[in-house]
């Protein structure tokens, strides 16, 4: 489990190809900060731009480590295929603060950057989410964008999606990956969880789950 609340901003700064086919993952090498792997160990959980990736390699006094993922993976999420800047957030230890919301690492949709511009002091960033999330968000609730917990100010349904409007604070834009996003750019979502348990209740036949009789 994850908080949102990123950790790090590291680089992919290599991809190498684990087969011939399309139907192989791919090996990233991922640079972060000085000291950012003094607590991580093989097998250990980081979100990479919100996707939760198993650590492979470790290399502390090269500031590397890396990750396989599927093509599975690839195919649902963005910005893992090729280089540069990621957010990066260790998994959630029992006793840490809960400083975002709950975040699972698994990525329900891609979204697309439709404006990120600043307003005063702040940015203005809107994402046009898979007309299938629309259901999951809701003003004043919780999305993650990147990996980052963010609050959805507006929502606006519309025929081929719905966008959401966020406000970024300064500290938010500068040190995070958010920065390099720009109109056109694809971003990894994952909705609140407990909008997903919600909507599962909501909509659950209980005669569809009694166990036949014996």
């Amino acid at each position: 489990m994850f908080t949102g609340i990123i950790t790090s901003v590291g680089r992919i700064v290599a991809v190498h190809a684990l087969g011939s086919s399309s139907t192989h993952g791919k090996r990233l090498t991922i640079e972060c900060a000085p000291s950012y792997l003094d607590d991580v160990g093989l097998g250990d959980s980081i979100a990479l731009n919100g996707a939760c990736m198993t650590v492979t390699t470790l290399d502390p006094a090269q500031c590397q480590f890396t990750v396989d993922i599927s093509a599975e993976s690839l195919d649902k999420t963005a910005g893992l295929s090729q280089t540069g800047a990621i957010n990066l957030e260790k998994a959630l230890r029992a006793n840490d603060r809960l400083g975002g919301h709950m975040v699972s690492g698994h990525v329900d949709g891609i979204g697309g950057v439709t404006h990120f511009a600043q307003i005063s002091e702040s940015w203005e960033l809107r994402v046009l989410a898979p007309k299938v999330l629309a259901k999951y968000l809701a003003y004043k609730g919780s999305i993650t964008v990147n990996g980052v917990s963010l609050t959805v100010n507006r929502i606006l349904d519309l025929d081929d999606g719905c966008e959401m409007s966020i406000n970024l604070i300064p500290h938010t834009v500068e040190n995070t990956a958010l920065k390099t996003l720009y109109p056109g750019s694809r971003v990894n979502l994952e909705i609140d969880l407990i909008a997903r348990y919600v909507e599962r209740m909501l909509n659950l036949d209980p005669q569809q789950n009694i166990p036949a009789a014996r």
